[in-house]
């Protein structure tokens, strides 16, 4: 025991938080390198310049209790002053008709099966054997700048958290001046008044089944309609849309579908025209794409978080 107090003290001497935080983005960095290795790569430069003087590399037990002690809050911390616009005005596909174009999408994240995580995060669902999935999983919620895939805001809950309620907690981070495209699991008057609010503007899928009335037919051939909240069912309170039908070309299971329709703020088909509007939509499998490099190439494939705690998890997101 005084053996282990010592340590911890040693730990406490050797690795300020700040170093630590530094430790924890190595760890995303150079994943799924163990920890001594990670901390080699960080201070190395700085052994050549002569500047370590007598420090030297901690124990993985040091390393250890050192990320138990941080905590998750200084990341988050860091991530909120830190998750800003990237693209400039010159970066491909970062700004359409002079709005910055967002995605909005979801995805999920395996953590170690552990009871800690099991309690704060639960587990999905699953059609075999016990009836549940194989991993612990993290749900998240991000907003995500098409032209440059930098995260802009994330949200994270357990896996049966809703979607569309952590997608709602991301209007914070619009303005003016922004486009944001999302799936058609989203349309709901709710989410759509809390992102319209913010004052960014929205192309959005609908669903088959939405019933869009016309309104007023435009001259390229989208026309103005209403969308109504399920709480509203006398239909006292619309909200006005455009919307924008079209056919894809090809063979595939989208092919198939007799009319592919999005729904827009953008209201004026002079400015803004249907078939452009079509062809733009396309950029939301951008976020697509970011979700792939975050979780396959710089996680690497098939590798799951590998903290135990909730603590942890969250730390490493």
């Amino acid at each position: 025991m005084v053996a282990a107090c010592g340590r911890a003290e040693q730990c406490r001497r050797l690795l300020p938080a700040r170093l630590v935080v530094y430790f924890v983005l190595g760890l995303a960095l150079f994943s799924p390198a163990p920890y001594i290795e990670v901390m080699r790569h960080l201070v190395a430069g700085l052994r050549g310049l002569g500047l370590l003087g007598e420090w030297h590399v901690s124990a993985k037990f040091s390393l250890f209790r050192a990320r138990q002690r941080l905590g998750f809050e200084p990341l988050q911390v860091l991530f909120a002053a830190t998750a800003k616009p990237m693209a400039g005005e010159s970066t491909p596909g970062a700004f359409w008709r002079g709005l910055r174009v967002l995605a909005v999408d979801g995805t999920y994240w395996d953590v170690a099966d552990t009871e800690a995580n099991q309690a704060a995060f639960g587990r999905p669902g699953s059609g075999h054997g016990a009836k549940r999935g194989a991993f612990v999983q993290v749900r998240m919620a991000a907003l995500v700048e098409v032209g440059s895939h930098a995260v802009l805001d994330a949200e994270l809950a357990g896996c049966r958290a809703g979607e569309v309620t952590l997608v709602g907690r991301l209007p914070r981070s619009c303005t003016a001046g922004q486009l944001v495209l999302a799936d058609r699991e989203f349309l709901g008057v709710p989410l759509w008044r809390a992102f319209t609010d913010s004052g960014a503007d929205l192309l959005w899928r609908v669903s088959a089944n939405r019933v869009l009335p016309v309104n007023k037919l435009l001259r390229d051939g989208s026309w103005l309609s209403t969308i109504h909240a399920a709480t509203d069912p006398a239909k006292r309170d619309p909200v006005q849309v455009r919307v924008v039908a079209h056919h894809l070309k090809g063979t595939g299971k989208e092919a198939a579908a007799s009319d592919y329709r999005l729904v827009t703020t953008l209201l004026d088909p002079c400015r803004y025209p249907a078939r452009q509007l079509a062809a733009l939509y396309r950029e939301r499998w951008e976020i697509e794409s970011f979700f792939a490099e975050i979780k396959t190439f710089q996680r690497c494939a098939k590798v799951v978080l590998s903290s135990t705690t909730p603590d942890g998890v969250l730390q490493q997101i």
